[in-house]
């Protein structure tokens, strides 16, 4: 085992058999380090903190191939997020391995096929439609699908990442790019004890000549969630998820939106969800852009606007963003959102806790993202 390179890439370890036949294999050691200030009106309550993960969340991990002949790769990913400010793990601290871990097989000619923890398909679907690229602590289209208030408390959200699950994906066929997985039941214990059940996640992606779209559905089984509070677990209902995603690059602008419908089954007569009303179907709208001004300087804006059917519950919000490289590891970066929550709506950037219903919520940030 020997080093043999280390840049921006990271680390790369080669791991060679001896004799002409043996297979090559490569381990690559990555990551990014992100923190940040910010300041926070909460419904008039006024806050400074510092955080992790605004521009990009802090993470490493190792990625590895080995040619096993004939155009045929074994491929892993494990990968972990953490907080820079104490060191400690990002959003469940039981779970090591808590933004990917999956280990697979692929082909250049017939897709590949893997099996762990890993980025959902409609995940990949969205993800090209966001200006602030769905981060878990900034993004408000984040903010919005994250969101927890009291009439989508049974309503599931796509969380992006799914565990016990396998997933195909086939070669890129001229531009078109096909997805299919299928995930088995979960528990978790963080940030809530919950149990998800069983999940269909299909979609469909084209790019090219500049364009960009995409599709996808979502059927994800009932299960089960632990709230403070209530007298007992509450139902998450089967929620089907509907989505489409469109860019279009002119120049230095690529215009971007999306459009995500959710629409949970009825609840059983006399069931906790049905005495609450926690199963309302909602939708989350999204236009932005991302502006290359120089080389060295992204804008970025989004206004994003979440509805709550049957509740007249909706946050309409807007973000801007900059980001300025000072080397090709390193940038500097800038965001100011704001959020108007109506009725009983409770949204804000993941993480924060609504000081009550209704309220307005206002944040500025300036960070800096290092990659190695």
């Amino acid at each position: 085992m020997r080093f043999i390179n280390h840049g921006v890439c990271g680390a790369r370890l080669i791991l060679a058999a001896g004799g002409a036949a043996a297979a090559e294999s490569s381990v690559t050691l990555y990551g990014v380090v992100d923190s940040n200030i910010q300041y926070l009106d909460n419904g008039g309550v006024h806050s400074y903190a510092e955080k992790s993960g605004g521009s990009t969340g802090s993470l490493f991990g190792l990625k590895g191939t080995e040619d096993l002949g004939g155009g045929l790769k074994a491929q892993f990913t494990v990968e972990t997020g953490f907080n820079v400010n104490n060191g400690g793990l990002f959003a469940d601290t039981s779970a090591l391995f808590y933004r990917q871990a999956w280990v697979g097989l692929s082909h250049d000619q017939y897709g590949s096929l893997t099996m762990g923890r890993q980025y959902e398909p409609s995940f990949r679907v969205i993800y090209p439609s966001d200006p602030f690229r769905a981060n878990e602590v900034l993004s408000p289209f984040s903010a919005n699908v994250l969101a927890v208030d009291r009439n989508t408390l049974s309503t599931q959200y796509d969380s992006g990442r799914a565990s016990n699950s396998i997933m195909y994906q086939s070669p890129d066929m001229k531009g078109l790019k096909l997805y299919g997985m299928y995930a088995f039941s979960a528990t978790v214990s963080q940030p809530v004890p919950a149990t998800t059940g069983n999940m269909l996640n299909v979609a469909a992606t084209y790019s090219g000549y500049g364009f960009y779209a995409g599709l996808a559905y979502v059927n994800q089984h009932p299960g089960q969630v632990t709230i403070a509070g209530l007298p007992t677990s509450l139902s998450l209902l089967g929620t089907e998820h509907f989505i489409g995603a469109l860019a279009y690059r002119i120049g230095i602008v690529n215009f971007q939106f999306n459009y995500s419908y959710n629409r949970p089954q009825d609840p059983a007569h006399g069931s906790l969800a049905a005495h609450l009303g926690t199963a309302h179907s909602l939708s989350i709208a999204e236009l932005g852009a991302t502006i290359q001004a120089t080389p060295a300087d992204t804008i970025t804006i989004a206004g994003v606007q979440r509805s709550v059917r049957g509740a007249h519950d909706n946050t309409p919000s807007i973000e801007l963003g900059v980001d300025h490289s000072i080397s090709q590891r390193t940038s500097l970066y800038m965001r100011a959102g704001y959020m108007k929550n109506n009725g009983t709506a409770t949204v804000s950037w993941p993480g924060v806790t609504v000081t009550a219903p209704g309220t307005k919520q206002i944040l500025a940030t300036v960070g800096m993202t290092h990659r190695f």
